[in-house]
């Protein structure tokens, strides 16, 4: 499968700053996307949309979201757009209160019916980032976890794959490193991982509380990954790649820094406001993108989904010239990947 490009749904534009599933659509096809990570925001978007009488205090009922599934569908469809996932399978790895852990499992029965509703094989999993708390440190309840939830996906028709990913603000599982260990240890056939540029790079190498943004030895870090990453890793348990930048802040994401938030990890707080397209140095962008990528596709040989899973501020902002904005700038930064690395894509 040659490299074909997708983008988040959310990154065209969230639905509660006014922007519509069928506007971002519109967008991602102009620009020459052949895929979406679906959020799972924008499809309760559209049932609430659909449905307002079935919905509660908790969202749109089951219901309303199989009627909205079958929705997207057909809009995607129509565009000639694929559905890569459904995502965030959100805290589900290592609860310590087992009576949530269950309540999580009935939740994903239902995702995999979404799934099958949405013609997508595959639910991505964030590796859990609830207060340390609330998540165990024992990495053997973690696997197991997630060899339960790769079983019941193997028994679905049509079978469902887990792309499991470390956010660089993850409670336990936050490099790459601890990710391929997990997978490792779950041995299933549909169970694999997403490696992100960002989260990768936000771990290792940038650090927003930083005067200079970065950890020390950042550059020997990204080194040292890189080369671990090729030797390790085997592609096959690649599902697909996740291609962003972000940009270095001005001052260190400390209390009284307009982006500070108390209950959130200072890297969640950079990442859901900073994060930038591939190439976008005007911005700021100052990661070691093109060296992870390159390791993902020259490195590793990687080819398939390519996301661009953006979360920046401007994503909230309520004009209607943000999705087309934001879908423009993604593809700019693509063709830029593109080029840079001489990757082989699904476009002539």
């Amino acid at each position: 499968m040659p490299n074909r490009l997708a983008i988040s749904s959310m990154s065209l534009g969230r639905c509660y700053a006014g922007h519509s599933f069928a506007h971002k659509l519109d967008a991602a096809q102009r620009y020459g996307y052949k895929g979406i990570e679906l959020f799972h925001e924008d499809l309760a978007d559209i049932a609430d949309t659909l449905y307002p009488d079935f919905s509660s205090s908790e969202g749109p009922s089951q219901a309303s979201q199989m009627a909205a599934a079958r929705e997207v569908y057909d809009m995607c469809s129509s565009r000639g757009l694929e559905i890569v996932c459904l995502q965030p399978f959100l805290h589900y790895d290592g609860l310590l209160d087992r009576s949530e852990h269950e309540r999580r499992l009935q939740k994903l029965d239902f995702w995999i019916q979404l799934a099958h509703e949405l013609g997508t094989d595959m639910i991505q999993v964030p590796a859990n980032f609830l207060p340390a708390e609330y998540v165990s440190t024992d990495i053997n309840l973690i696997v197991a976890d997630l060899q339960h939830i790769a079983d019941i996906g193997l028994l679905a028709s049509p079978p469902i794959r887990f792309a499991y990913e470390s956010l660089c603000w993850s409670t336990r599982i936050d490099t790459w490193e601890l990710c391929w260990e997990v997978v490792k240890r779950v041995d299933r056939p549909n169970f694999g991982m997403c490696l992100d540029t960002f989260n990768i790079a936000g771990r290792i190498y940038a650090d927003p509380t930083s005067p200079t943004g970065r950890t020390p030895n950042a550059k020997e870090a990204v080194r040292r990954s890189i080369a671990n990453l090729i030797s390790q890793v085997d592609v096959d348990k690649v599902f697909y790649v996740q291609v962003v930048d972000a940009a270095r802040l001005k001052e260190p994401l400390l209390p009284g820094h307009p982006y500070y938030n108390p209950s959130q990890p200072a890297r969640m707080s950079w990442s859901r406001n900073c994060r930038l397209f591939y190439g976008e140095k005007e911005y700021g962008a100052y990661l070691p993108v093109k060296e992870l990528a390159a390791a993902f596709f020259h490195g590793l040989g990687f080819s398939g989904w390519v996301s661009l899973e953006l979360f920046n501020r401007r994503m909230s902002d309520e004009g209607h010239e943000v999705p087309e904005e934001l879908a423009m700038r993604g593809a700019a930064s693509w063709a830029k990947l593109v080029k840079d690395l001489r990757l082989v894509t699904d476009t002539p």
